[in-house]
């Protein structure tokens, strides 16, 4: 068994040399060899096996992801377990499907009311506000025009199926400032906030959870930006 929480850039442990030594037998150039350590060499190794998993861009950053190690276990022969790669706060704040609730408490919309909530949730999340804020206020510009009461819901993307909720959309819409979808909503839900997804500040907070298990950042933010395009009002928009 390969834990994912192990196998994060400048750890050094066994579960990194069993990486290592699948990677080697992808035939992916360690230099090094199988040391045990994630450094430089690795991460690029690893940006070329994600590259042959058909990750393209900075999808292809070096950095395991579940889905990635996953695959990569399929070939090599280890399973691989993708808990713990958040703060455990995350985890324990998780609902089930069924205990989402879909009603919508009317949070304020524009730039100000999202710079305020999300200082909330860098607050609850353990997340640099100076990081954190403006990434999130960049993903709800985008996501929802910064919780439009238009756009609080994605109501025509692929992911807008599923039996009707309580506010009359299918059940995988898209929903709140950030827009995510309710099983990941439910999945990265922060404890002690609100179990709705139209709130503002509950929403953050599991996207900020959602983001550091997926993309890889850091508690404090400071690669939200780098890793997150959607994140980055430097680059263009990009779903995330």
């Amino acid at each position: 068994m390969v834990l994912l929480r192990n196998t994060q850039f400048g750890l050094s442990n066994e579960d990194v040399r069993t990486v290592q030594r699948a990677l080697i037998d992808r035939r992916r150039s360690i230099p090094d060899g199988a040391t045990g350590f994630f450094g430089e060499q690795t991460k690029t190794a690893y940006a070329e096996e994600q590259q042959a998993q058909g990750y393209k861009g900075t999808d292809a950053d070096g950095i395991p992801g579940c889905k990635s190690l996953t695959e990569l276990g399929r070939h090599a022969g280890f399973p691989v377990d993708c808990g713990g790669v958040t703060a455990s706060s995350s985890n324990a704040g998780r609902l089930r499907l069924d205990q989402v609730t879909y009603d919508d408490p009317n949070d304020g919309a524009g730039e100000g009311a999202m710079e305020g909530y999300a200082r909330k949730a860098c607050a609850l999340t353990g997340m640099d506000p100076r990081y954190g804020v403006p990434a999130l206020l960049t993903i709800s510009r985008r996501e929802s025009a910064c919780n439009n009461r238009r756009w609080r819901v994605n109501t025509v993307d692929s992911n807008a199926h599923g039996r009707i909720m309580a506010d009359g959309h299918p059940q995988n819409c898209s929903r709140g400032a950030t827009q995510c979808v309710p099983a990941t909503f439910a999945a990265y839900h922060q404890a002690g906030t609100a179990t709705t997804p139209y709130d503002v500040v509950a929403v953050m907070c599991a996207t900020i959870n959602y983001v550091r298990d997926r993309y890889g950042v850091n508690r404090d933010g400071s690669n939200f930006a780098a890793r997150v395009q959607q994140a980055d009002p430097k680059r263009k928009p990009r779903g995330y």
